[in-house]
């Protein structure tokens, strides 16, 4: 492949007169984790919901691996290495939490890539393992706290086999000692470190998240919004140093992420 591994150019999201989404273009790298930060309602949950066409674009193209997927259909995007959780999560609730991801790994992709694992089963209890919530498997998905709930959605995507995740919010809900268990976790799953595969290239990241202090010490890059524009895109050191950022966004919370 040449070119930019995921590349965004001049997305634009119209919602009636108002304009989530402005001429947004950004680029992540195949080894890429990338921070996407604003105060709420700056357009970063449309934005993901842009590349994957959940919500149509008003305008502007998304290319993956070099390839226009813009407008193209959700399953087809999840089959090219596309996964991504939501913010508001929705499992089939009334399905323990085992079928939930078995689910997943049913998906064309799940079964096309390497088969470093002997069943469809173990490939489910080993992402709810990953998770930390495989002592849950036989519940119904009803019946889980949001904290796990966002657990299983993170399951539910890393089981279709991505080579891109974008994650709405992965740590909400999330005490904190749970979320810097899952930002690490996040890290290694990037890094190749799943059931066993230590040494294949693990997924790039596209990260939506308000726990700023564990977003920061994972990712490579952070792309700050507001008001639906790029308004800084750089290491987190020198987005967290932004004038931009801090009266839009961070305030107080810079002396803590800094210090």
């Amino acid at each position: 492949m040449t070119g930019p591994f995921l590349e965004v150019e001049n997305l634009i999201k119209d919602f009636g007169g108002l304009r989530a989404v402005n001429k947004v273009s950004f680029q992540v790298g195949r080894n890429e984790m990338v921070g996407l930060i604003g105060p709420n309602g700056a357009g970063k949950s449309t934005l993901l919901h842009l590349i994957t066409n959940i919500i149509k674009p008003t305008a502007g193209r998304v290319r993956f691996q070099g390839e226009d997927i813009t407008g193209s259909a959700i399953s087809a995007i999840v089959n090219k290495g596309i996964a991504s959780t939501f913010q508001i999560v929705k499992p089939f609730r009334h399905l323990p939490v085992f079928m939930n991801v078995i689910v997943s790994c049913l998906s064309p992709r799940a079964n096309k890539r390497e088969n470093w694992v002997k069943t469809v089963e173990q490939r489910a209890q080993d992402a709810l393992e990953f998770c930390g919530i495989a002592d849950l498997a036989l519940e119904q998905a009803s019946v889980l706290s949001h904290g796990d709930l966002k657990r299983l959605e993170l399951a539910r995507a890393i089981a279709t086999e991505p080579d891109l995740l974008l994650l709405d919010e992965p740590l909400g809900g999330l005490n904190p000692a749970e979320a810097k268990l899952i930002a690490r976790s996040l890290k290694r799953l990037h890094k190749g470190g799943r059931f066993g595969r230590l040494h294949s290239e693990g997924p790039a990241m596209l990260i939506v998240e308000h726990k700023l202090a564990e977003l920061m010490s994972i990712v490579d890059r952070v792309i700050a919004l507001n008001f639906g524009e790029i308004i800084a895109n750089g290491t987190p050191a020198e987005v967290v140093s932004d004038k931009k950022v801090i009266e839009s966004y961070l305030g107080k919370e810079v002396k803590r992420l800094v210090s």
